[in-house]
């Protein structure tokens, strides 16, 4: 009589990683606290609508960036003409950028302000790090959440 070879058990599936973010009003006072596209870090972010021009506010650690708050409208909109996934394509600023990614879109003089979003000078890069997740807060954009590589889309 033949023994029965016990069946191997399958491997629970791999839970998704959830973003954790804590669901703040998006004031100075009560930032949105986020992690970035790889779920890696942690930050805080804020509408400053009383700035030269509107900011959003980013503080990782003892670093602040800001973005021309227009960016919370005119990403969106890019991502929707695209249709598809687009690369985050992360760098600092003047660090080379992959084409076609969101950096780069970020930083071409064909964007709707004609250049980098970021306004703090050596500081203006990390847009696609920071930025998507505020995105993806508001429900503006699905964006994956990998170590490496992550790409964002429109949600419509």
């Amino acid at each position: 009589m033949a023994t029965k070879k016990p069946t191997p058990k399958k491997a629970p599936a791999a839970k998704k990683p959830t973003p954790r973010v804590t669901y703040g009003a998006g004031t100075e006072a009560d930032p949105w606290v986020l992690k970035t596209p790889s779920l890696s870090s942690e930050f805080e972010a804020w509408r400053d609508e009383t700035a030269t021009p509107p900011a959003l506010m980013v503080q990782v650690g003892s670093t602040r960036l800001s973005y021309q708050l227009r960016c919370l409208e005119d990403l969106p909109a890019m991502l929707k003409k695209q249709g598809d996934w687009v690369l985050l394509g992360n760098a600092d600023e003047g660090k080379p950028t992959p084409d076609g990614s969101i950096e780069a879109w970020a930083r071409s003089p064909k964007n709707p302000v004609g250049g980098y979003y970021g306004l703090r000078k050596g500081y203006r890069g990390r847009f696609a790090n920071y930025v998507t997740p505020v995105l993806e807060l508001l429900g503006k954009l699905e964006l994956e959440h990998a170590p490496k590589n992550n790409r964002a889309r429109s949600v419509s």
